[in-house]
């Protein structure tokens, strides 16, 4: 027999992802103190402190971290069976939360929404944008686009295939200030790069290869238009350039010198491990790999 609620675990998770009573309470528009008396319900129930209480914030106990991480899986497997009941023949539905880098949305999503509601049209799109990792969880993101290795074990990774660097210039620059022929020769040249993420000042060439830029964005899409204004040489992802680079608004560089495994090249859709994946996931998963041009 359970001792506990499937309502009140709902809340205590609330509590948990939102940091406060409070927030919980505005997230699942009840009462403060129906927050609490569920909280502490489960707490006598279990005969176990989940949680420690300051007045500025709520930490979990070993013991609370424990039992949310294993409520979680459960709850997720319990929410999933009865959408496979409900759906059981039917196209998935449902509210979905895609977290991707903004010129990965601007170049990859943004083209294939339309489509993709037309084949779903019970799937409710929510597109943020974020230029750093998201928390899958404080964010209640159901999916994340991440582009690079993966560090975080908790996630399942879909992989959705390459996008390799290019070191870039438009034609305006490189008439102003020449064409570089070496790595080496990058050092007379104004460098654009990153301020957010300093890795991806790591250029992809053997040796010593952080640049130090000149001029710096901490979102991509930032980059990729001054560089297009001719403002200097930057190295971007195939993903939101190929096709300035067919247009010729963009010029490759040191093709023959760049490194093409650095690992910055995969992309990945990345969610939180479960024994099945919800139906709307795995549709919008399934549905983009193939049309992504990347």
């Amino acid at each position: 027999m359970l001792l506990t609620r499937s309502d009140d675990l709902q809340i205590l998770l609330a509590v948990v992802d939102s940091g406060s009573f409070s927030g919980a309470a505005d997230t699942l528009n009840i009462q403060v103190a129906k927050v609490s008396r569920s909280v502490r319900k489960i707490e006598t129930q279990l005969k176990v402190t989940l949680l420690n209480r300051t007045t500025r914030r709520i930490e979990l106990t070993d013991e609370g971290r424990q039992f949310i991480e294993a409520i979680r899986n459960g709850l997720q497997v319990i929410q999933q069976a009865e959408e496979e009941v409900i759906t059981r023949g039917e196209l998935p539905k449902g509210h979905l939360r895609v977290d991707a880098a903004s010129p990965f949305v601007f170049h990859q999503l943004v083209p294939l929404v339309a489509e993709f509601k037309q084949a779903y049209p019970d799937i409710d799109l929510e597109i943020t944008s974020n230029e750093g990792i998201v928390d899958l969880i404080e964010k209640r993101t159901d999916i994340a686009i991440r582009i690079g290795k993966l560090e975080d074990s908790t996630l399942h990774a879909k992989p959705l295939g390459k996008s390799h660097l290019y070191i870039v210039a438009s034609p305006k620059y490189l008439e102003l200030r020449g064409t570089p022929t070496a790595p080496q020769q990058l050092q007379q040249h104004d460098l654009i790069g990153f301020s957010g993420i300093k890795a991806l000042n790591k250029w992809p060439f053997i040796g010593e290869n952080t640049i130090t830029p000149h001029m710096s964005s901490s979102n991509g899409e930032t980059v990729r238009q001054l560089t297009i204004e001719g403002n200097g040489i930057a190295c971007l992802s195939g993903f939101m350039i190929k096709k300035d680079l067919e247009q010729g608004r963009l010029v490759a560089l040191l093709e023959e010198h760049k490194l093409t495994n650095t690992g910055r090249e995969l992309v990945n859709a990345v969610y939180y491990r479960s024994a099945s994946p919800a139906k709307k996931l795995t549709a919008f998963i399934e549905f983009i790999q193939p049309r992504l041009n990347l």
